[in-house]
């Protein structure tokens, strides 16, 4: 009821004085970056070198890129994607200007929110005690919640499809809820977006262990669905469906 209050009456969201007081440093230098990529691939998401910008453009040879600095170097990222710290280091030190992403399905899942709405379902989730893993900001419109993946079970002919599966191709289809599982990415904090567009920083880090994401679901889902009643170019897609 309180976030809800604070967003329609245009109140300062506690949520927001909490991510300033909260937010890590930001880390442009190579050691704070290399250092936060080794401390990613320690907790166990394996990485792989991603695009950077170039100025407004990517550093890729794509004319009119579509996810300018958002996706892999190779098409390879599924098979390249590791943990392992000397080859992190041999990236990040001879890749100084890269971004990385890292490969979801595998250890991990990522709950991809609008931020506003991410923001709101952060404070709600805190409130109601439920434990959430870590969190990032990606740029300035999306909120990225990291939980314990669903999506490599021992047995494959459990593995189940969710109507909220999303792949980097079609994430421009989804401006709700997206589920990067099996098959998918996001960008793993510090990356830097281009223009004046921002970056990817950690709101909660990754000494937060993953969470189940049945346990958040519920209540992103319910705040996509606001988000999408609010916003009229995105009514109805609260969360992406099959044709």
């Amino acid at each position: 009821m309180g976030a809800e209050f604070g967003r329609r009456s245009g109140g300062q969201s506690r949520i927001s004085q909490w991510l300033r007081t909260r937010r890590p440093k930001d880390t442009d230098d190579e050691g704070g970056r290399e250092a936060l990529l080794l401390a990613a691939a320690a907790a166990g998401l394996p990485l792989a070198p991603a695009a950077y910008p170039a100025g407004y453009r990517c550093s890729c040879d794509r004319i009119g890129c579509p996810t300018p600095a958002r996706h892999p170097v190779s098409f390879a990222w599924q098979t390249q994607s590791t943990t392992d710290r000397g080859q992190i280091e041999r990236w990040a030190r001879h890749q100084t200007e890269a971004n990385f992403i890292t490969a979801t399905g595998m250890v991990h899942d990522v709950l991809d929110v609008p931020q506003s709405a991410g923001r709101i379902a952060l404070e709600r989730l805190i409130a109601a005690g439920i434990e959430v893993g870590p969190v990032a900001e990606c740029g300035a419109d999306r909120m990225l919640f990291f939980t314990a993946t669903r999506g490599t079970p021992e047995d494959e002919d459990e593995w189940w499809p969710c109507e909220l599966d999303c792949h980097p191709e079609t994430m421009d289809e989804h401006p709700g809820l997206r589920w990067h599982c099996r098959g998918s990415y996001v960008l793993v904090p510090p990356a830097r977006l281009p223009g004046d567009s921002g970056g990817v920083r950690w709101v909660r880090g990754l000494e937060h262990p993953l969470p189940d994401p049945l346990t958040l679901l519920e209540v992103l889902t319910d705040e996509c669905a606001q988000y999408a009643g609010l916003a009229p170019e995105h009514e109805g897609a609260g969360w992406p469906t099959r044709g």
